[in-house]
Formats: C-alpha cells, structure tokens, sequence
C-alpha cells in the first residue's frame, strides 16, 4: 500500500505584521521569511515525516529546485514532479501578532497539469494504494475519476472551496478531510458541526469524513462509527501548517491500520506541534518527536 499525493508546490513569502492589512491601508512588515510550501507539499511531508512511504505528483516553474531539494529531504520521492517553463505557485502569507493567517495564492505550474500528465503518474498505483488530492491544482475532476476507476482510495482536502470543486464527482471520495466552513460549502449548509456531518453523510454514506473544528478538536464519522478528539494546547507561533500537518499525520495513521481514535490523537499532537512552530514545512514534526511530545 502506497501513498501517491498528487498537489501543489510552491514557495511561500511570509510576512509578519501587528494586523492584518485593510483595504486602502499601507502597512509595514516586521520580518520576510521565504519557505517552501503548498498543500500539497506540506501534506506530503507530513505523510513522509510521520514514516508514511509517499511519492509527489505535480509541476514546478524553473526556480522549484527549492521544493524538489525540501521534498527528498524530507524522504518523499519526486520522481514524477516535472518542471515546466512558468513559474511555479507561490504565496504571500499575512501572519499576526496571535499566530493568525491569511494568504494569497498565485497557481502558477500547479495549474498547468493536463489528463495526459495525471494519467502517466497514476498508471504507477493500483487498487488500495492512497491518492491526496486538495485543490491547488488543475485537472482535479480526471484525477478523481482516473484514480477511483483504479481502485486507489480517494483523500479529498477540499481547500480553498471555489467553483473548480463542482465539477469533482465527489461519490468517489474515500475520505474527506475539511474544516467547518468548506464543510458547510461542499454540503450547502450551516457550519454547524452536527449538521454538517449530518448532510455530509446523507449525500456520501460511503466516505469517511473528518471534521476539524479550530480549539474545539475533530470529529470523525463513518456510517455510524463516531469519534471526537480534543486539542492539546500551546503557545501559537503560526498556524499556516496546522491542518496538512493533520491531514498527512491522519493519512498515514490509517494507511498503517492504527484505529481511527489512535490517528486522531496523533494528528492532533502533530498539528500542535506545527502551530508553536514558525512556517509551513519547517513547523512539520518527524514522528520520533510526535511520540516523545509531552504537552
């Protein structure tokens, strides 16, 4: 059984401010950090540092040798990242005095990624083997229905929500990964949690969902199992990679057959351990320090 995530890489231009700039508003930043980053990526190396065998799918522009270098240091396989002539995704990251985030995000070679490409990496898995999918890349809609069509189980991060996910047969999803708000987004409903998971499985009964919910933990459901997981609490630094720490630390979890309240316990420790910590990749924990944490 194998790990394939397939996303986006890019690099990420953080910058740390008292406030988050306003509309007409000029502001000064105290510090500019360069890291490597993406969704994909982080989740990745997630995966990669909580002991997962995981390979990356994706595009990078000419000056992605930082990303490529990140990735096989972390241990991901990078042998189908191609490199394209457009520059690759990045990001300008906003971070606040309590921790807080928020990012603007250019697609570059992420959204360069045709059927040809996608049909090419996965002819490389078989059935039981995991995909990660999030939505910072093009051609999101095949590579769903190319990687359920092969038996592959299909992890869907549906982040950021926009219309691109609409066309995504989301039937085929084995395991939903998503917060409140792009829960309410993909059900069409509230944020309230139980309502969200309600709807959630009425229109997937098949998927297993996990739900994270900021300070108040996670939720998991499937059929009728049913768990939530609390917090452990520290010191805010940056909460950038909070959740693909989650996503890559649960996905691994699962794939080794840890039960399900296990992985939780796990993922939120990881995530922790992520958010006291400055940047996206660099924040990410290896397993050995996960399990020797006490927080």
């Amino acid at each position: 059984m194998r790990i394939l995530d397939f996303g986006s890489l890019n690099i990420d231009y953080v910058y740390q401010v008292d406030h988050m700039v306003r509309p007409g508003e000029t502001l000064a930043a105290g510090r500019r950090d360069v890291y490597p980053g993406g969704k994909g990526l982080n989740q990745a190396v997630a995966c990669a540092r909580a002991g997962a065998k995981v390979w990356q799918a994706g595009l990078v522009g000419p000056e992605g040798g930082l990303l490529l270098d990140v990735c096989r240091e972390a241990g991901v396989n990078t042998d189908f990242v191609r490199t394209v002539d457009v520059a690759s995704g990045h990001t300008v990251i906003q971070v606040d005095r309590g921790g807080q985030n928020c990012i603007l995000l250019y697609g570059g070679a992420n959204q360069r990624i045709d059927e040809a490409y996608a049909d090419e990496v996965l002819s490389h898995f078989s059935a039981g083997d995991y995909v990660i999918l999030q939505n910072e890349i093009s051609c999101l809609p095949h590579i769903v229905d190319a990687a359920a069509a092969r038996g592959m189980r299909v992890v869907l991060n549906p982040s950021p929500y926009n219309e691109a996910l609409e066309a995504v047969d989301m039937s085929k999803v084995s395991l939903f990964l998503l917060n409140e708000v792009e829960g309410a987004q993909v059900t069409g409903g509230s944020e309230d949690p139980d309502e969200v998971l309600a709807r959630l499985g009425e229109k997937y009964p098949d998927a297993a969902v996990v739900l994270t919910l900021g300070s108040e933990g996670s939720r998991y459901q499937r059929g009728d199992e049913r768990y939530a997981q609390g917090i452990y609490h520290v010191d805010a630094k940056d909460t950038t990679a909070a959740g693909d720490t989650f996503t890559g630390y649960f996905v691994w979890a699962v794939s080794e057959g840890r039960p399900v309240p296990e992985a939780l316990d796990i993922a939120a420790k990881a995530s922790a351990i992520a958010v006291s910590r400055a940047g996206a990749v660099p924040s990410i924990p290896t397993i050995d320090e996960v399990m020797a944490a006490k927080l």
